[in-house]
């Protein structure tokens, strides 16, 4: 973007309450398109999982661009005997509760992929949630925990170095970086969960920019170059009018809202 704009763009980390702090930072910022969110599928999940935030995320981020959509991948140690998403369905029946499920946390996108997995093939896991992908994974791999819904980029090279077994991947289609994959949805009809990330600007940003930057980001992931690194990060191209993002980003709402109504899920 710095190239295409000829603007030096400055990433700004601002961590902490599942994504709300850094996004309540931009809701406060002067709405002129100099301050932008990294929207991704945890400010959807968010709407419903906390109850009381200072801002109303539908209301007070107006969508720029969408950027890459992408496949969490069903994988389980090895230890785990199950080669197909039925088997693994009928293993999680035949032991209820046993199963354990990690994540990178409470109502992040591995975690509602696994809640929504749970839900729709009707399987009981205790769901294990840590603070980060990172430490996450590492259990998983370790067998002190059995089951995961990671991300692709993270768990690419274990799973092709047979250290994890990719069972199914969460889109419904499969992914062109595991093309071997089935999708969940050839199993448990209906069932699809992806991760998301686009950008976000203050409510009330002048139109003329937020067309401006939606022009240039879509410009860009038209390049073959961008649109290989996204392939090797596991996802696709997601490249929608700032109109489209909208409705994009209040159907995940909605769909996430339900899943984490129906399994109770509080933030810690």
């Amino acid at each position: 973007m710095s190239e295409r704009l000829g603007q030096p763009f400055v990433i700004e980390n601002r961590p902490g309450g599942g994504g709300n702090i850094g996004t309540e930072a931009v809701v406060r910022a002067p709405a002129d398109g100099y301050t932008l969110l990294l929207v991704s599928s945890q400010n959807t999940n968010n709407v419903t999982l906390y109850e009381k935030l200072n801002f109303n995320f539908i209301r007070d981020i107006a969508p720029v661009a969408s950027i890459i959509r992408g496949p969490f991948v069903l994988a389980i140690n090895p230890a785990v005997p199950a080669k197909t998403v039925p088997e693994f369905i009928a293993y999680a029946k035949a032991n209820p509760g046993k199963l354990s499920m990690a994540s990178a946390g409470i109502g992040t996108g591995p975690h509602m992929a696994g809640e929504l997995f749970k839900m729709m093939a009707g399987v009981d896991m205790v769901h294990v949630p840590y603070r980060g992908g990172g430490p996450a994974l590492t259990d998983l791999l370790g067998g002190q925990v059995q089951v995961m819904f990671p991300n692709t980029a993270p768990s690419l090279q274990y799973v092709r170095a047979g250290r994890l077994r990719a069972l199914a991947v969460t889109t419904a289609t499969r992914s062109e970086a595991l093309p071997d994959v089935p999708t969940v949805g050839e199993f448990v009809p209906g069932y699809e969960a992806s991760s998301m990330f686009g950008l976000g600007a203050p409510r009330n940003a002048p139109a003329e920019i937020v067309d401006k930057l939606n022009r240039e980001i879509n410009a860009a992931l038209a390049d073959p170059h961008m649109k290989a690194r996204l392939v090797e990060l596991g996802g696709d191209v997601l490249a929608l009018s700032p109109a489209e993002f909208a409705q994009f980003v209040a159907h995940e709402t909605d769909k996430w809202g339900k899943v984490i109504r129906f399994a109770g899920i509080k933030p810690q």
